[in-house]
């Protein structure tokens, strides 16, 4: 495995120098900024990464004002009180997409984040979750979440704000060049390899999760 000052340099490469690769990267909001995002937005992030999984993005842009209409802008209390009268009307409505079963997922969702309220609610956790255990923070969102797992709770954390690592195929092209995997990162094991790489390159260049990752990612 590269040091990352050298996956960095050809990232740099591809992008026209450093400045310029600089240019690209973000970072992660600060912790106290995403211990005071509301859970309706939490909610609402989840949401749409999971209409969008599989499916056509900007649709859902496009629809996403009837989103929150539907869904009375996410309200946690309120979509956790969904019945059968409100599914009735969901299926109905042509200002979403409407798919049942990721519809419930907002249900499901809602009493999620309610169930997260007595260790201090959504925001709080993840803005206390170390980086170095961002694996753990992806699997406590699959387990007890609803259609979470993979990429979506991936790209729902990075949306928001947290200090992340996306798998994509780009991310995933370099971690096997570096020999961290041998294949797109599916089990436990495999997962805790891009872990220990990413605390490693962390380590080396005081970068945080979301710019090694956006680094790797430019640099295939």
């Amino acid at each position: 495995m590269r040091h990352i000052d050298e996956i960095t340099a050809i990232a740099a490469g591809r992008k026209g120098g450093q400045m310029a690769l600089d240019a690209l990267l973000s970072a992660p909001k600060p912790a106290h900024e995403l211990a005071q995002i509301p859970e309706d937005r939490w909610l609402a992030t989840f949401t749409k990464c999971i209409f969008q999984a599989g499916f056509n993005w900007q649709v859902i842009e496009n629809k996403w004002e009837g989103f929150e209409a539907a869904f009375h802008g996410f309200d946690v209390d309120r979509c956790a009180f969904l019945h059968d009268e409100d599914m009735d009307r969901l299926m109905s409505d042509k200002a979403i997409v409407r798919n049942g079963s990721k519809i419930r997922a907002i249900n499901d969702n809602a009493h999620f984040l309610q169930s997260l309220r007595p260790q201090g609610g959504i925001g709080t956790i993840v803005a206390q979750w170390p980086a170095n255990d961002y694996i753990g923070l992806l699997e406590m969102l699959k387990k007890s979440g609803s259609r979470l797992g993979g990429n979506t709770g991936q790209y729902s954390l990075r949306i928001i704000g947290c200090d992340s690592f996306i798998l994509s195929r780009d991310v995933t092209t370099r971690l096997i060049a570096e020999d961290v995997i041998d294949k797109p990162a599916t089990s436990k094991g495999a997962m805790k390899a891009a872990q220990a790489a990413f605390n490693t390159w962390m380590n080396q260049s005081g970068r945080s999760l979301t710019e090694i990752s956006r680094i790797l990612a430019m640099s295939v």
